[in-house]
This record gives C-alpha cells, structure tokens and sequence, in this order.
C-alpha cells in the first residue's frame, strides 16, 4: 500500500511521489490523490501512470470521470505524457463502446475513459478488458454506495491491482461520503459494510431512532482516510497570482421586488399551513432563486416570464469596463433563461463569446476557443455543468449571476480560473439581488458548508419548525 502517513506535517511534491513509486517494489497501489482544486491531479496520475508502465507493472489503464471531462483526459495525456500511450475516449451507443474495450489495441499504454453513467452499464466488459489501474476522477460521484456505478466500481477495484481516486473535495455533504470511495480504493481501510462504517462515526437518534444527529471518532475517521491520501492545497503547490472577492449588490425593479416578496410570503402560507420538509422549502427557495435571476416559471410550465433586468444590466456595465481594459470575463449563472438573455445580451453588443451548458456537446472546442482565440472575450457557462475539469485561465474577472445551493460546485467553478496556468491577478464578482435570498446565499457560503441544509435550517427557524 502507497502510505503518505505525514500528511498533516508535510506536503508531498510530486518529485517526492514519483521517486517513492520509483524506489518501492509496489504489488498494491491505493492511492487519495486529494489535491486542492486546480493543482494538477490529472498531471500527477498522468506521471504516476507513465513511471508503473515503464517499470511494467501496468499496460491498461481505466479512468472513470463525469461527461463533463472525459475529453479533458485526452488532452492532458497529449500535452504531458512523455511515454507511448493509447486512448480511447467511449462514445457512441452501448454497442459502440463495447466494441471499443473489446478491440482496444495500440502501442504503449492503453488507456480507456468513460463516463459514470455508462460505466456500470458496461461492467462486464471492462471486467474483461482486466484494467491495471483504475481512476476514478472526482470520485466523490460515487458517494453514494447503493449506487450503480458505485457498486459496479466497487466490483472492479477488486479485480485491479492499482486503484486512484482524485478529487479536491472528497466530502460533500457528510464525513460519511468517505465510505463509498474508500471502498473502491481498498475495503481493509473502512470494511466492506456501509452500515457498521456509519455506526462507528455517526451517532444515530431523532425519529425511531433512525435519524443521524452527529458524528463521532472523527479524528479516527481522518486519520485513516490520510494514511493513504496524497494532498496539496493550490496556495501550497504554486505561486498563483491573487484572486479578491467582490459582492456588488443589485436592486430589483420596484415590480420585480413585489413579485418577489409575493412569491416569499404565498411560500411562508403554503409552508405553515402543510408539511414542512426539506424536498418542499428547496422547491420554494429555488422559486426565489429564479425571480432574482430575472425570471419566474407559472406551476403549469411554459415558457419562462421576464420580471427583472437588474442583474443583467449590471452584468452589461462590468462587461463594458472589463472589455474596455483588455479582460476577458468568464460568467456563472444556474438558469437555462438567464444564460438565454446573457447570450442575447452578448450577441447584441456583438462580443465574441463560448458557451457550456447542459445542451453544449463540443465542450472542448468551447474552452479552447475562449482559452486561444483573441476575439473570443466571454466564457459563459452553467454552474452544474461546468464546474469541474475546465480549464479557463484565459478569464481574470469571473462573474457569478447566480449561484446553486451546493458550496462544492461553487468551490469548483472558482478553481476553472484561479489554477496552475494563470498568471495574472483576477476578481471574483457576485451579483446579489438586495433583501433577497442572494443575500442568504452568500451568507451560507462563508461557513463552507452545506448550503442547502443552512437555508433549510433557517426557513424553517422564520416559520417556527
């Protein structure tokens, strides 16, 4: 087992990573690689690949990543690697890519990449393609043990002698996340049962008894889960240039407000006078969401209704002084409708622009264009579906229109700029409607929690729940 049991006073380079892989006879590799966002995991397990395919102790290698990034291995591979390699990214019908693993050839290393999604579906094949290594990228997507793609992983990390998970943010939600990821990597860290895992670290009470109140042995938890982690924070690995926060308030239209304030207080009725549960006051706090973003949706559907511009003129005067200075501008925003009227606004003011949002297949060919081309000034993408893997540091002022209610994708988004690569200081700048839930939002993010369960826990404070 690879051990980096000095985690807590010492930073491991990655010339001391490959030299221990070098120096070490290693049968079994379980390896955390828990770098902090933007500091190169892909580059390390790319190095750490080339120096055991040289050594021969591997010639397939599988890495498992979300749809948004599986090219991004392709292009990593062909900038860094310097040794002879095969991939094949799967796409295409089952049937596709099936085929793909069956007659995987090539010289070199064979790597094969694919998506979570499909990889459970293709289990079997690739339990007979007998992987050396496996990756599994931002692995906290297999969290969740009753998963698919999670047990199908957990299967096939059995068969490999070499198992990788990366990621900069291995708890998302609760300490117990660990279980389902370290279960891949090796089940002697944590065992195989996720229910004596959860009874060791979790303190279980509330409703019958089944409710988790709290958690338990957490420096136990940590200590195990670091005995096998190698980990680096962006401030620790590089000398990145610095990024300043910056919250520029935004007062809704006086008829935009009312209708905000109308919808807060028709969801406060609705509340009381029913269940209050988290599923309900999230449906409700989203419903806000959307008005501060400009639009509303009726309950029947249909076609979004426009009931503010505010944030999108502010948008429009940042745009104007950045553009104006030779900046280029990357915009997060969470709904389809405002990335609809930020591209509108863009075309109007014809600013040459890329897009990445749940629709966009030519993800690579986007970043690239913002990344390389000149007239290319604006980055815009969605926040759930552009905040890991993407490399942006073509873009110093970064614009957040709106945010989600997960600190997790809010901390991704902000590593696709601020990463190894840039060099130039930049600003993050976040458009927060005024007595509004922006203003909530924002708060929640200064605990670096879970932002969801701190607004939750506070509506139903107001209500009295």
């Amino acid at each position: 087992m690879f051990s980096l049991r000095k985690l807590h006073t010492h930073i491991y380079t990655l010339k001391e990573v490959m030299l221990h892989v070098r120096k070490n006879d290693l049968k079994r590799l379980r390896f955390f690689n828990g770098h902090g966002l933007g500091t190169g995991k892909t580059i390390t397990t790319i190095a750490v690949a080339g120096t055991m395919f040289r050594q021969h102790k591997i010639t397939k290698m599988l890495v498992v990543a979300p749809k948004s990034i599986v090219d991004v291995w392709q292009q990593e591979f062909d900038k860094f690697a310097d040794f002879p390699y095969s991939v094949a990214v799967l796409d295409g019908d089952s049937a596709k890519k099936a085929d793909t693993i069956r007659y995987m050839i090539g010289t070199g290393l064979q790597v094969i990449v694919v998506n979570y999604e499909s990889c459970w579906r293709l289990e079997a094949e690739l339990a007979r393609w007998q992987p050396d290594m496996i990756v599994c990228d931002e692995s906290s997507k297999i969290k969740n043990p009753q998963a698919k793609c999670s047990k199908a992983l957990h299967h096939l990390g059995k068969l490999s002698s070499y198992n990788l998970i990366l990621t900069g943010t291995p708890i998302t939600n609760t300490p117990l996340d660990f279980f389902s990821q370290y279960k891949f990597l090796d089940e002697s860290i944590f065992g195989s049962s996720f229910y004596s895992f959860r009874s060791q670290y979790a303190i279980i009470g509330g409703f019958q008894n089944h409710q988790i109140v709290g958690y338990k042995h957490l420096d136990e938890l940590v200590r195990k889960a670091h005995e096998i982690a190698y980990r680096i924070k962006i401030d620790e690995a590089v000398d990145l240039p610095e990024f300043v926060d910056e919250v520029r308030p935004v007062k809704l239209e006086k008829k935009a407000q009312q209708i905000y304030d109308s919808i807060d207080k028709d969801s406060y009725a609705e509340l009381m006078s029913g269940e209050i549960t988290v599923r309900n006051v999230l449906t409700r706090l989203l419903r806000l969401s959307q008005c501060t973003g400009g639009f509303i949706r009726n309950d029947d559907g249909g076609d979004a209704q426009i009931v503010s511009q505010a944030k999108l003129e502010a948008l429009e005067d940042i745009l104007d002084d950045c553009l104006d200075a030779g900046k280029k501008v990357v915009v997060f925003a969470r709904f389809i409708p405002e990335i609809e009227a930020i591209e509108k606004l863009l075309r109007k003011k014809q600013i040459g622009y890329s897009l990445i949002s749940g629709e966009v297949k030519d993800r690579a060919e986007q970043v690239e264009q913002f990344q390389k081309n000149d007239d290319c000034k604006v980055f815009v993408g969605q926040l759930a579906t552009t905040g890991m893997g993407l490399t942006l540091t073509a873009g110093t002022v970064v614009v957040y229109y709106s945010l989600d209610f997960s600190y997790a994708n809010y901390e991704q988004s902000r590593a696709r700029v601020r990463r190894i690569g840039q060099t130039q200081r930049g600003v993050y700048i976040h458009l927060v409607a005024k007595d509004t839930i922006d203003e909530k939002v924002m708060a929640a993010l200064q605990h670096k929690g879970d932002i969801a369960k701190i607004l939750v826990d506070d509506y139903k404070k107001l209500i009295g729940g």
